[in-house]
């Protein structure tokens, strides 16, 4: 008899790992619910923040509540944890708010999941249970949405109390009055259109948040060239990106042999005069100011200032896009045919100081939708934590103004939802009902830590939700001023409704692809067997 061998047979390369059902399932509980723990202290209100330090040269400090930002920044291994962290990039990227929320939600749902397979409930069946509570959900919020699109007095009130709850969770909250004026006056500029990139921020050490302005028009954090005019009005522009110095490989990378310094001369002559064509050529174009994304040469300088023409030099790139955008122009390289080349327009060009600071500031532009927010502030972390603040004001409205519909903050959506699913629970013969109460658990695991973060007594907070809830309130959430539950409608507690769906839909989806899985296999690492 053929004695069998008990060793496991590996099938794999050796350095490749597998982890099987029970051990896959719980590495990928672990990892998503640390992921949730870890920003679930900056949801809400009054939410705390974090201190991230990146190694390496230049050790920089970033200080912030912004989940996206927090997870973007620290490296995870394990794969569960990477789809939580890519699933708040894409909510930052398509809606800008409900980073954190997003990531607790998911990560609440599988704490939830854990416990459901540990009464030996089947994945399969859960999800299945998820599915039917998401559809609940959804539901529910679409009924409770409000659309005020029509009528521009609410609807400018609702912007002001969407961004209000969005900056409130944030360090601008203590200017949130003066930071909700600047983000809904800044996106009503844009007259429905939505494209941020008409939206310049600026940001400037000096002075403190409450010096922060909206300026109707574009600023450009560059200087004017020497001895050229300072002020233009009726300005032509031709924006471009090329080399206004002369080829000077031509003349390090070749050697010229010659016999007395007069040579030497003339070759620099002739240089002179191939750059004094090309800006003949640029000045062809009947302008006024000419802006370049690479450096002006002193020579061609003192060409512009004799024509009277403004040079800009080095604008950054994405300045230069944003001003080509906002002048209506297009960026040029070449000179040849100044009849097709698009030259951008403005009223007024002039310089203006901010704090220490010069800067180029453009009025009257094409674009009338454009407009520049200067930032004002002590340290660098609190300018780009407030720029950061900021950019998900802008996205949450401007996600608004396309689609009006916005319902009530504060946990009073989640509640509500939350309220729906179980009511379907009741309705639902099987064990799938249980993964629906599951679900409706984990979404009141969202007012539930808002009202911890504030130090309140969450059990009794969320009963009292719940009660309120139950008796058809359904305005109600937590006002996380007084500690107490109020009414979200009288408080001005509004959300979009884009952002919840999007926060709904992306948890529901992510939670339920890291419950199917039952296997992680990691490949082999690569060997180069090449020898060099």
């Amino acid at each position: 008899q053929a004695s069998i061998s008990l060793a496991p047979v590996n099938i794999f390369k050796a350095g490749a790992d597998e982890e099987k059902a029970e051990t896959a399932r719980l590495s990928s509980f672990v990892g998503a619910i640390a992921i949730g723990d870890l920003v679930k202290s900056t949801l809400g209100p009054k939410g705390m923040d974090k201190i991230l330090l990146s190694t390496g040269r230049d050790s920089s400090v970033t200080v912030t509540n912004d989940g996206a930002t927090i997870l973007k920044a620290i490296g995870v291994d394990n794969p569960a944890a990477k789809v939580l962290v890519d699933m708040s990039k894409v909510q930052d990227d398509e809606v800008g708010d409900g980073t954190t929320s997003v990531t607790v939600l998911a990560a609440e749902l599988l704490r939830e999941a854990e416990l459901l397979i540990a009464r030996k409930i089947h994945p399969q069946t859960i999800i299945a249970g998820w599915r039917a509570a998401t559809k609940a959900s959804r539901e529910a919020l679409l009924k409770a949405a409000v659309d005020h699109g029509n009528d521009e007095v609410k609807f400018r009130e609702d912007l002001m109390n969407i961004a209000g709850t969005t900056l409130s969770s944030k360090l601008l909250t203590h200017h949130k009055d003066h930071f909700v004026k600047l983000a809904v006056e800044a996106v009503l500029r844009l007259k429905g259109s939505g494209n941020l990139e008409a939206i310049h921020v600026i940001k400037k050490l000096g002075g403190s948040l409450a010096d922060s302005y909206l300026d109707e028009g574009f600023l450009l954090d560059k200087k004017i060239g020497v001895n050229q005019p300072k002020r233009i009005e009726n300005a032509k522009i031709l924006i471009a990106n090329t080399g206004m110095d002369t080829d000077k490989i031509k003349i390090f990378g070749s050697r010229v042999r010659v016999d007395s310094t007069a040579k030497v001369a003339e070759i620099e002559q002739a240089e002179k005069e191939k750059m004094k064509e090309k800006v003949e050529r640029i000045l062809k174009h009947g302008i006024n100011c000419f802006i370049n994304r690479q450096l002006i040469y002193n020579y061609p300088e003192q060409l512009f200032g004799a024509a009277g023409v403004m040079a800009i030099e080095h604008a950054d790139f994405a300045g230069v896009e944003r001003l080509a955008l906002v002048t209506g122009g297009e960026i040029a390289s070449t000179f040849d045919h100044p009849e097709l080349v698009k030259l951008g327009s403005c009223k007024l060009i002039e310089e203006v100081m901010i704090g220490e600071d010069k800067l180029i500031h453009f009025s009257g532009v094409a674009m009338g939708e454009a407009c520049t927010i200067v930032l004002r502030g002590a340290t660098q972390q609190i300018l780009d934590e407030a720029e950061r603040s900021l950019h998900d004001a802008l996205c949450v409205l401007a996600q608004t103004v396309k689609d009006t519909r916005t319902v009530y903050g504060g946990g009073c959506s989640e509640m509500l939802m939350a309220n729906a699913v179980a009511e379907l629970a009741v309705r639902t013969p099987g064990k799938e009902s249980v993964a629906m109460e599951s679900f409706a658990k984990a979404l009141r695991m969202i007012p539930t830590i808002i009202a911890d973060n504030a130090g309140y007594d969450s059990a009794d907070l969320v009963a009292q939700l719940r009660a309120a809830h139950s008796e058809g309130k359904t305005t109600y959430g937590l006002d996380m001023k007084e500690g107490v539950i109020g009414d979200m409608a009288a408080l001005g507690v509004t959300e979009s409704f884009q952002v919840k769906r999007q926060v709904l839909l992306s948890a529901a989806e992510a939670a339920e692809m890291i419950l199917r899985v039952d296997d992680i296999i990691k490949a082999a690492p690569r060997y180069d067997l090449s020898i060099c």
